[in-house]
């Protein structure tokens, strides 16, 4: 038995004869009678009251936590005062020193998670709660299933670390009867290099570089919105990758590119002439931000692509008033409606110039790994992932080689 109990109504004294006596405390009969005390596994001590009588409940619940302990089942008895949602909003403020990515998890829990488990206490988490939050998710023609998987990991992110944290057993999101929301597989379609020149074409003169950025280094939109003069170096054809621009609550601040990963890129001739005149028209402007977040330090650096007011290239602004107009000009979309508003068009996005990108160099034999080395993935996997079906076929190149190795000669 682990711990031990205390009798809170009776204490031992020395007698006048030296002999240990029991006697009444001051609390005799009032209140609970047994306190069963032990010390968790982080250290701390725990403990739980019973009433007069009930010394053997005390024994046999002290009994069970330290049969809990050895099977690895054991959880902090705060689990049954902490709730999802208490325990989730305290695991947001220490899971990511990135605002931005706080920002967005923060969203999908509490617009999504919140209202299926955020009034569930911790210790009574079971498969049965998580398969309810999938059918809620997939019933939802708002959230998509990629949506949807990004939500059930954020949730089992937190149901982690309150593993970690000793107040669930074991995490339910585990269970072989808990799968994860349905992803639809969308291939995705790379632009053709007269959609990119047309989409270019359309474009402000001051922003056509930009395709050629996006289309020619793989650069995704912050980060070719964040290119600066420091950035290039035309002698060694190196195009270094080392600030974006993100929106963090409304407010403009430079950052590392995604998941903090710097890279060269190779820049090729064709680029570099654009750049050296783009720059001869569009002098580069030194613009100062805040750094990672709105309250930051401040930095500066000579960005590329500005504004007609040689400021900061706002992408909700950009977006709207520039790219959506050229992509209607080169027919991948229909042209503005009555009210003047574009459809949807997040299939072409200025991430479509990475798709382009990432075809033209799979298509020219380059590797995974360099592909994902130039595109900033956070491993092969993740660009074997979405470019498979891009790789040329080796169906051919198998043929070859089996008739090179067997030869032509006659079989009997």
């Amino acid at each position: 038995m682990a711990g031990h109990i205390q009798d809170r109504w009776f204490k031992t004294e020395t007698g006048a004869d030296g002999k240990a006596v029991r006697v009444k405390t001051d609390r005799h009969g009032a209140g609970l009678r047994y306190r069963a005390r032990y010390v968790g596994p982080d250290g701390t001590e725990k403990s739980k009251s019973f009433a007069d009588g009930q010394k053997r409940l005390a024994e046999k619940w002290l009994t069970n936590i330290a049969s809990d302990m050895s099977r690895g089942q054991y959880i902090d008895p705060r689990a049954a005062r902490v709730t999802f949602k208490g325990y989730a909003e305290k695991w947001l403020r220490s899971h990511t020193a990135d605002v931005s990515s706080q920002i967005v998890t923060e969203q999908r829990l509490r617009r999504h998670a919140l209202p299926v488990l955020g009034a569930r206490p911790l210790d009574s988490f079971r498969p049965e709660h998580i398969r309810e939050l999938v059918s809620v998710l997939e019933a939802n023609p708002a959230v998509s299933g990629a949506y949807a998987r990004n939500i059930y990991g954020d949730v089992r992110a937190v149901l982690s670390a309150a593993v970690d944290d000793g107040l669930l057993p074991r995490n339910p999101c585990s269970a072989r009867s808990v799968r994860p929301p349905t992803a639809e597989q969308r291939r995705v379609v790379p632009w053709l290099p007269t959609q990119v020149h047309a989409v270019r074409a359309a474009l402000p003169e001051r922003y056509r570089t930009m395709v050629d950025v996006g289309a020619g280094c793989g650069l995704r939109q912050g980060e070719v919105v964040g290119l600066a003069e420091d950035a290039l170096d035309f002698e060694s054809g190196i195009l270094r990758v080392v600030r974006q621009v993100k929106l963090i609550r409304g407010k403009a601040v430079f950052a590392p590119p995604k998941c903090g990963k710097e890279r060269d890129v190779p820049l090729p001739t064709s680029v570099a002439e654009a750049l050296h005149a783009h720059m001869d028209t569009c002098k580069p402007v030194e613009i100062t931000l805040p750094w990672r977040k709105p309250d930051g330090p401040k930095v500066s650096a000579r960005l590329l692509f500005t504004n007609t007011a040689s400021g900061l290239v706002w992408r909700s602004n950009f977006n709207i008033q520039e790219w959506k107009p050229a992509l209607a000009s080169a027919g991948l979309i229909a042209e503005a409606g009555e009210d003047g508003k574009y459809e949807s068009a997040r299939a072409h996005g200025m991430h479509a110039l990475r798709h382009f990108y990432a075809s033209v160099l799979l298509d020219a034999g380059e590797s995974i790994k360099a592909v994902s080395a130039y595109l900033g993935h956070s491993d092969p996997g993740l660009t074997l992932r979405v470019y498979a079906h891009l790789m040329p076929s080796s169906q051919e190149r198998t043929r070859k080689a089996v008739d090179s190795a067997l030869g032509t000669s006659d079989r009997t």
